[in-house]
């Protein structure tokens, strides 16, 4: 009997961690490549500026369909919203940082916390546990961000853009490495 209850939390394990978290029902796909619903689409102009936990502001704009992140052109951007709490946002941060180091100069994550009353201080000591090597931002404008691209209704959710500012994918849950790395050399070569 030991071994089957055994056997039956192993076999949920991995379900558990390497789904999303949220509190909607909704089909859990990793890549929603066809079925991108964005308030963006309508022809507006639109800017938010995002705080990182070391002080730094993010300029985010977006003029009809393309979005401009200030210091980072030409580069492709992984918006990454996630929570400190969640099993499968903690379990990307590996593949975060290779993704981070493998493409230092063209590729840049800029994560977006979805969690209330978190100060900067909390963040730099979870940055500095898993050793992240890529922006943090924490404040009141990355919940309008979040309502411009539709709601964020489970964790992780990314968005990744190419080189020009165009969204390319969405993707839901914890995704594998080599997902978002094809994606990545799509943008640069586009």
């Amino acid at each position: 009997m030991l071994n089957k209850i055994s056997i039956l939390v192993l076999a949920l394990i991995p379900i558990v961690f390497f789904s999303a978290c949220g509190n909607k029902k909704e089909e859990n796909n990793t890549k929603d490549k066809n079925n991108i619903e964005l308030k963006t689409t309508q022809k507006t102009n639109t800017t938010f500026n995002l705080k990182t936990t070391s002080g730094k502001n993010i300029l985010v704009s977006i003029e009809n369909d393309k979005w401009n992140f200030k210091g980072y052109e030409n580069q492709v951007i992984l918006l990454n919203f996630f929570a400190t709490w969640c099993p499968p946002c903690k379990a990307e941060i590996p593949n975060l940082i290779n993704l981070q180091n493998k493409y230092k100069d063209k590729f840049h994550i800029i994560s977006v916390l979805l969690e209330q009353d978190k100060t900067d201080a909390f963040i730099r000591m979870f940055i500095k546990k898993y050793k992240i090597n890529y922006e943090i931002t924490n404040s009141a404008e990355n919940y309008k961000l979040a309502d411009k691209l539709g709601g964020i209704t489970s964790i992780p959710t990314m968005f990744i853009f190419d080189n020009k500012g165009k969204m390319m994918e969405k993707y839901r849950g914890a995704v594998p490495q080599e997902m978002i790395d094809t994606d990545i050399q799509k943008g640069i070569n586009r």
